[in-house]
């Protein structure tokens, strides 16, 4: 099962506003609720690659990587 992220949506007087609840700054908008379930879902991959790209430039070259699944 794929890891599950929880996105709130508020109508605005002129666009939709979305946030993710698990992912500080991850924030998106648009005029149709799609427009913004889009330009979240495209914050949240950015703000993820952007993070573990970060965190992988003070890897020690020896180190050893993993990945798991969360259920």
């Amino acid at each position: 099962m794929p890891i599950t992220f929880h996105n709130i949506f508020e109508k605005g007087d002129k666009y939709y506003i979305g946030y993710c609840l698990e992912i500080p700054g991850a924030n998106g908008q648009g005029v149709t609720l799609d427009e913004c379930r889009k330009s979240l879902n495209d914050a949240i991959e950015l703000i993820l690659q952007s993070r573990a790209e970060e965190a992988r430039m003070g890897i020690p070259v020896d180190a050893i990587e993993e990945e798991i699944v969360l259920q």
